[in-house]
């Protein structure tokens, strides 16, 4: 019996349901839940009662710690954001493309990604060229093998949000370093659940969104960058980007050093907190066993399904295929029969792209896979 990596207990939704929606809009487990409830009954209920103007200027010095030791970066080139969108709409220009240089991106990856090259494509800025994620492809080869003398960026999500498929970063950075290529990640889809080594990587940005994997609560982000992108000026500077953000000048634009001059304003206090909270037990649990649990619940669940028709998207044995993402499909579309019976024995999947997309995260057991694949049967 292969069992959860954390205590389930602490998941009061998977007493009423088979959650397997991790890569949506995440469970989020008790000890987050109490530091949040704990800062807003404490602190955040009342004002300026108990969060002077310093704290409330150190208040993000948590989270930045935790996020570097995830990223594995130093923590000056860790941005505290309140999404990820919005250090990806910023990217365009930080990236600064010559005029008329070329663009690659995945044509089925998140929009959040790219949709700020589409806007900058508009007005004659820069051509956007879209790679295919094809099953029988290597993503990544075909993401290089677009990389010419035009192209100045590569911005892609380092697991398909909607297929599982993984962009091998290291082979992709060598072949855009030797081009002279600036690098966007999007680990939204990775982080919490695989080793993001961003020291390695060497991307120009990467981000994620702290609400999936990382199983926090929305309205927070992180961020590493590139030191040649933390001396810029911010895009869409902040007043929370400043050296000392309550020294009001509202003539002047002061920056932070390092990364932090990417923070713009007040954001979610409480939604920090349990970020802070989640990213501490992931790396008390350690993502190497984080890693080595979803390859175990993936093997179960095709076990199950395959000869009763569902096919994942790319074989299992494709190293390019993620273990914690399934996008699971069968001839023909995906029928409303199929759905129905999972929302009958309260089993929370989603629909990506008229196939079914199942998370397998730490606190999903074998009994889980087996209820899906009943539910399937």
């Amino acid at each position: 019996m292969l069992s959860s990596l954390i205590q389930r207990t602490d998941y009061p939704t998977l007493q009423e349901s088979v959650y397997l929606n991790q890569a949506s809009l995440g469970l989020i487990g008790n000890p987050a839940v109490d530091a949040m409830h704990d800062l807003l009954d404490r602190v955040a209920r009342h004002g300026n009662l108990h969060m002077s103007d310093e704290d409330e200027v150190a208040f993000l010095d948590g989270l930045r710690e935790r996020a570097a030791r995830l990223l594995m970066v130093d923590g000056f080139r860790i941005a505290i954001l309140s999404s990820a969108s919005e250090l990806l709409s910023q990217a365009p220009f930080l990236m600064s493309p010559p005029r008329g240089s070329k663009v690659i991106a995945v044509a089925t990856d998140f929009p959040a990604i790219t949709r700020p090259w589409l806007r900058l494509a508009e007005s004659g800025e820069c051509l956007v060229e879209f790679v295919e994620d094809r099953p029988e492809s290597d993503l990544t080869a075909d993401v290089v093998a677009q990389i010419d003398a035009r192209t100045s960026v590569v911005a892609v999500g380092w697991v398909q949000y909607a297929t599982g498929t993984v962009i091998d970063v290291p082979r992709l950075r060598a072949a855009t370093e030797e081009a002279g290529v600036r690098l966007v990640l999007d680990a939204t889809q990775g982080a919490g659940a695989m080793t993001c080594d961003a020291s390695t990587w060497r991307p120009d940005l990467v981000v994620s969104s702290g609400y999936k994997w990382l199983s926090g609560h929305g309205g927070v982000a992180i961020g590493a960058l590139a030191p040649d992108v933390i001396v810029q000026t911010p895009p869409l500077p902040g007043w929370m980007g400043a050296p000392s953000p309550f020294a009001f000048d509202a003539t002047r634009l002061p920056l932070a050093e390092g990364a932090r001059r990417f923070t713009q304003s007040t954001m979610s206090y409480i939604s920090v907190v349990g970020l802070t909270t989640a990213i501490d037990r992931l790396l008390a649990i350690g993502l190497d066993r984080v890693e080595r649990h979803a390859p175990r619940l993936h093997d179960l669940l095709l076990d199950a399904v395959e000869d009763r028709g569902w096919q994942p998207f790319r074989n299992r044995a494709d190293p390019t295929a993620a273990s914690h993402i399934v996008s699971l499909g069968r001839r023909g579309r995906l029928s409303a029969e199929a759905m129905t019976r999972l929302r009958r024995a309260k089993i929370v999947c989603s629909t990506r792209g008229d196939r079914l997309r199942v998370s397998l995260a730490p606190y999903n057991n074998e009994d889980d896979i087996g209820a899906l694949a009943g539910a399937l049967s």
